[in-house]
């Protein structure tokens, strides 16, 4: 099947290029660094005697995010090093911003060509590759068996979607599981998945989602003040937006007119998924009569009602801002849903639609232990909002419920540690043919 993967990949890849060059062109910052979609990885340091090399692929920046307590615990052990690649430029500024001390170079991860893999394998040679979450490469796996290299997939997950396609094309499935040495699922939901689909138990181990281990270091007063004048908030309640789709920030504008209308004091501050819709956010916010302001555009002149948040990397300092916290991408006719993993470390009230299937297990136990609340449409979320502004005790239960939630949960970074220390010391073949 590699063969009829490899044959078939060039021309999806010209038919999709217009889209993704497009998509590129508008979200920016890959410039510089274009090659290394072909294969031409960044300057890397030669291999030292008894230093085992990772290559670390993280797709964008939730997960880009989630392996920074593993890097700061492999550059602890000096017989390793971190190849640290990723396929978005959010993800790439983040890394070059927060990892660069601990990693031996950074590059774009690339394009799962024969020749473009083969090229960038041939200049990392690593002794252990690892992919994150969903990512499932069959070149890039292909490449690593032939070398006699392991594959972890770590905080591994199957959509809804993704395991839907799966099973229709359960032909494909052993080019896109087989090379894998060893999957890491963060659910039972998620091993079952893999287990129907073939993957065998013997290489499955179910450590918890990393992203659990994530701890959001407070904002100090100073801190928050002149983050909250920046963004042109006043001294009231605070309603977010985490990570909003389209359709969804006026569903929130709604909730704010409707919040006020009942004398509570309260802004709302929006963080599209997509930076780069910010023009349409704001044609929207310009006919609704309310004052608002683009953090990209600097420092708010004044105090808005809607402060929107068109940046990247920004959303843990944020959330810190709220008071209730709606997840994104969860109204209809959105699926999937975004992560509320930055709220629950915080400790936030969390509302979402019905629509998280990307989350299923995670917002699942937020409902039944009291976090979080799920609403079905756009006149729930509007009422939920409200109910939630006016009643301080219950925003503060919820609270309370979301943080013993997450402390419970924590742990995964350890022991997915524990599964790379075993595999990084394997034996590295010499490379048979492409």
């Amino acid at each position: 099947m590699i063969w009829l993967y490899r044959f078939l990949f060039f021309p999806a890849l010209i038919l999709a290029a217009p889209y993704y060059l497009r998509r590129m062109r508008k979200r920016g910052g890959y410039g510089p660094n274009f090659s290394h979609r072909f294969g031409r990885t960044p300057p890397l340091p030669p291999k030292r005697p008894g230093v085992r090399r990772i290559w670390l692929q993280a797709v964008s920046v939730g997960e880009m995010l989630a392996v920074g307590p593993l890097l700061r615990a492999l550059k602890t052990d000096e017989s390793v090093e971190v190849y640290l690649t990723t396929t978005t430029s959010t993800a790439h500024q983040i890394a070059e911003d927060n990892y660069g001390s601990l990693i031996g170079a950074l590059g774009y991860f690339p394009l799962d060509w024969w020749p473009f893999s083969a090229r960038a394998w041939r200049r990392v040679q690593p002794d252990l590759a690892i992919l994150m979450e969903g990512e499932r490469w069959p070149e890039h796996i292909r490449q690593a068996a032939r070398r006699g290299v392991p594959v972890l997939s770590i905080n591994a997950r199957l959509s809804d979607r993704s395991f839907r396609r799966m099973r229709r094309a359960r032909l494909l499935v052993p080019s896109l599981l087989g090379g894998i040495t060893c999957s890491l699922p963060i659910s039972a939901q998620d091993e079952h998945r893999l287990r129907v689909l073939g993957f065998p138990a013997e290489k499955l181990r179910t450590l918890g989602n990393m992203k659990l281990d994530l701890t959001i270091p407070p904002l100090g007063e100073a801190q928050r003040g002149r983050l909250r004048r920046e963004l042109g908030l006043g001294n009231g309640l605070v309603l977010l937006g985490s990570s909003t789709w389209d359709g969804e920030e006026l569903v929130l504008v709604q909730a704010l007119k409707a919040a006020r209308s009942r004398g509570l004091n309260a802004s709302l501050l929006l963080v599209p998924r997509h930076a780069e819709r910010r023009d349409v956010v704001a044609a929207a916010l310009a006919k609704t009569g309310l004052r608002f302001h683009l953090r990209s555009h600097g420092a708010a002149p004044r105090e808005v009602d809607v402060a929107v948040a068109d940046t990247t990397g920004e959303l843990r300092d944020l959330t810190q801002f709220a008071d209730v916290v709606f997840c994104g991408k969860s109204l209809p006719p959105h699926d999937g849903g975004q992560s509320p993993i930055e709220a629950t470390s915080l400790g936030k009230p969390l509302l979402f639609g019905p629509h998280m299937t990307n989350f299923r297990e995670v917002a699942r136990a937020l409902r039944e232990c009291g976090g979080a609340r799920e609403v079905l449409n756009g006149n729930e979320l509007v009422t939920a909002c409200v109910e939630l502004l006016a009643d301080e005790p219950q925003r503060e239960r919820m609270g309370a419920a979301v943080l013993a939630w997450h402390a419970h949960n924590r742990g995964a970074v350890e022991r997915t540690l524990a599964v790379i220390r075993e595999f990084v010391g394997a034996s590295r073949a010499v490379p048979v043919g492409p």
